[in-house]
């Protein structure tokens, strides 16, 4: 895709059973009882991690290997390196910060190089899924395991901010996973027009009335560099 491609059609992706599709509001009984412990919050916080990995992976459904692995910004971001990254990122900090390093680590995850960007050539798209599925499955493990304020070391952080807990460790992945869900949406919508996640956040409108929006904001856009449009 370049800048003179046309703006695919906005395909809205539909509700499915999966934890994607389920509305934020739905991910936990938290507050509907006077008392709140903290394994409600562990499962609060599990909870949502889990939805935003697997919105993040959905991006990748219907994709072939050639449009997952497609750069489309100037920093190279593809659907299949976001996946990757998450999957990297996820191992370091639900296993090694906690002294429970991935069995049979791939070498990139030591790489700061940006290895865990993309795929390269002898990675497929199914090797990269299966990894990011390894990468939950262990991560999980260690939620399991774990109290919330069980104690863990990060490396590669200041030397003054190292000692964490898994609360910390959970808002954080949690967070992290959420903002390269959301950059997989945009580079989606690049890609072929697949929006949203199916949990009913995307606006209700046909591919006609988004092209019409669309144009609405070029329109805006456009003006609002003109003389006397901000006075």
């Amino acid at each position: 895709m370049t800048s003179a491609d046309p703006v695919p059609e906005v395909t809205p992706a539909q509700p499915t059973e999966s934890i994607a599709a389920t509305g934020l509001s739905s991910l936990s009984a938290e507050g509907t009882t006077p008392t709140t412990d903290a394994a409600m919050v562990k499962d609060t916080l599990h909870r949502y991690l889990q939805k935003h990995r697997a919105a993040l992976l959905a991006k990748l459904d219907g994709l072939a290997e050639r449009q997952a692995r497609w750069p489309l910004t100037p920093t190279g971001t593809n659907v299949l390196g976001l996946v990757k990254h998450v999957a990297g990122v996820q191992a370091g900090y639900l296993g090694l910060v906690f002294d429970r390093p991935l069995p049979d680590a791939p070498a990139w995850l030591d790489s700061w190089d940006g290895a865990d960007m993309y795929a390269s050539l002898d990675e497929s798209m199914t090797d990269v899924i299966a990894f990011h599925h390894r990468s939950a499955a262990h991560a999980d493990a260690t939620i399991a395991a774990l109290d919330l304020d069980a104690r863990g070391v990060v490396p590669w952080w200041p030397e003054d901010r190292r000692e964490v807990t898994l609360h910390r460790i959970l808002v954080h992945m949690a967070y992290e996973t959420a903002r390269h869900a959301r950059h997989a949406d945009i580079v989606r919508e690049m890609l072929d027009g697949l929006a949203g996640d199916g949990d009913g956040n995307l606006a209700a409108k046909t591919p006609s009335e988004w092209a019409a929006w669309r144009q609405h904001l070029v329109d805006i856009a456009e003006r609002s560099g003109l003389p006397g449009q901000h006075q």
